[in-house]
């Protein structure tokens, strides 16, 4: 049995969607917090699984009579390699056999701006250590997030961001989760490591002429210094640590941090991942 963390979340529910036309609902279970949310999963057949990183007692339960974990990242930076460490440690207890976790494309662990990543290098050096079979996901940059980056009105203003012409081949949510959902069905761990990026990078001068092809309109990219974006955000009213979040996740784009290009997402999928211009289309309703 496959247990999905994090399933009522966006990738894990993409993961489960595509899981499901590989094995049997009762081959799946779920690891949610809350049971109303999970619903829907419980109607397809999926086990349920109560449960959260920091409840010790209920990883143990989970646990049972699982052969496969997916690990998905937690969201709560400052504790999460510990709680990665606690859903570890309750599948080490339990005899799973395969831990896979959903890694970062980032380069350089020395050299990254943003500290706040250093625990997805950390969680993956804990994971290899433990004596587990595993499979590391590293996930590129989401296309889906580039709405947010380039921010609501970028069709007006265009896009405002310190990246300079940093590369990321960005790739849709979906086919990560199905790449994802592929590699668990086909067997066991191997204790590989994947990187799931698009087929090609892009810088956000490369966004911004895409998205202006596809809308007609005109759409410029600025890559300001860092000090003014910096006082814009705060300018909008952003605390400072939230600013210093904001501009060092971006500075690590600038530096190449995300710019790794791998056909390991195509191979998953058996074809080439949506292209940039695809993605747009789909995400701006262009």
């Amino acid at each position: 049995m496959i247990l999905i963390t994090g399933a009522t979340g966006q990738l894990g529910g993409e993961v489960i969607r595509h899981l499901l036309k590989k094995v049997p609902a009762s081959q799946i279970a779920a690891l949610v917090r809350d049971a109303n949310k999970a619903l829907d999963l419980k109607s397809k057949g999926i086990d349920i699984r109560i449960g959260d990183y920091d409840d010790l007692a209920a990883l143990d339960q989970a646990m049972q009579g699982i052969d496969k974990v997916l690990l998905i990242a937690g969201t709560d930076e400052e504790n999460r390699l510990q709680q990665h460490k606690n859903v570890m440690e309750a599948a080490k207890k339990a005899g799973v056999r395969c831990v896979a976790f959903t890694s970062r494309t980032l380069k350089d662990k020395g050299t990254l701006v943003n500290r706040l990543m250093d625990s997805y290098f950390d969680t993956e050096d804990y994971l290899k250590a433990s004596g587990l079979d595993y499979a590391i996901f590293r996930n590129v940059l989401y296309m889906d997030t580039l709405p947010q980056f380039v921010g609501e009105k970028v069709f007006e203003r265009g896009i405002y961001l310190p990246a300079g012409q940093g590369k990321v081949p960005f790739a849709l949510r979906s086919e990560m989760g199905e790449g994802i959902a592929n590699v668990l069905a086909a067997g066991d761990c191997g204790n590989r490591v994947y990187k799931f990026t698009g087929s090609e990078d892009y810088t956000f001068t490369d966004v911004a002429a895409t998205l202006a092809d596809l809308s007609g309109k005109e759409v410029n990219y600025t890559s300001p210094e860092k000090s003014d974006f910096e006082a814009q955000l705060k300018g909008r009213g952003l605390p400072d640590v939230m600013v210093e979040r904001i501009t060092g996740f971006i500075t690590d784009i600038k530096n190449g941090q995300e710019s790794d290009v791998s056909t390991d997402l195509e191979n998953a999928l058996g074809r080439k991942p949506a292209s940039l211009v695809e993605g747009l289309k789909v995400l701006f309703k262009l």
